[in-house]
Order: structure tokens, then sequence, then C-alpha cells
């Protein structure tokens, strides 16, 4: 091999590499993988995980904010050992410079206590 194809075999990885990096750090792309981490973080009952993945400004239509969720995951899933999370119709969006991503979240699992939670 001389230099020349040495060159031109590195060129070729460099683009390869840089066409990968420049999808992956496309936003709404970043905004799905950092949700697929959440759900597996929560999945985990890793709550320092969660934690660092949920903002400071989070508000749901429920009434929680930061605190309170991150309060009330554990009881939660304390009560679900063996819970899985399931998600549908997952979108996800970008704009001014914030993401947004929606889905069903389904939460399955099996306990003295699924059936009331899951109904509710």
């Amino acid at each position: 091999m001389n230099f020349r194809n040495g060159f031109y075999a590195g060129l070729v990885v460099a683009a390869i590499w840089g066409v990968y990096l420049a999808r992956l750090w496309q936003p709404q792309r970043q905004v799905e993988l950092h949700s697929i981490h959440l759900l597996a973080q929560v999945e985990k009952h890793n709550w320092k995980a969660v934690g660092e993945f949920v903002g400071n400004d989070y508000q749901d239509r429920w009434g929680n904010d930061r605190a309170l969720l991150l309060e009330r995951l554990p009881d939660v899933f304390r009560a679900l050992p063996n819970a899985r999370i399931e998600t549908s119709g997952a979108s996800t969006r970008s704009e001014n410079g914030r993401g947004y991503w929606s889905a069903k979240i389904t939460i399955m699992a099996a306990g003295p206590y699924a059936d009331l939670i899951q109904a509710g």
C-alpha cells in the first residue's frame, strides 16, 4: 500500500464518520435518543439518572413539577416491581432550539397494585 491509497482510505473513513456524526447530532435524533434513554433509566429505577434527564422547568398536565415527579416516581415503581414501559405513536420535533417528544406511554406490570394503577 502506498501513501496515495492510504490517504484515500483515510478520506473515505473520515467521510463515513462525518456522515454518521451529522446524522447522530440532528436535533430530532437527539431528542429521540434522550427519550429512549430516559425511559430505560426509569425501568432500571435509576432515579439519579432520571433526574439528569428532567429539566428544571418540567411541568405536566397533572400539576407535577420536577421535584414532585422525582419524589413520586420511586413510590409508584416500588408498587410496580417488574414494570415495563411501552411507547406508541412517538413523535419528535424541534423548534427555537428546544426539542419536543410526544408519545403514549403504557406501563405494563404485575403486582398487588398494578390493576389499580393501570386503571387510573
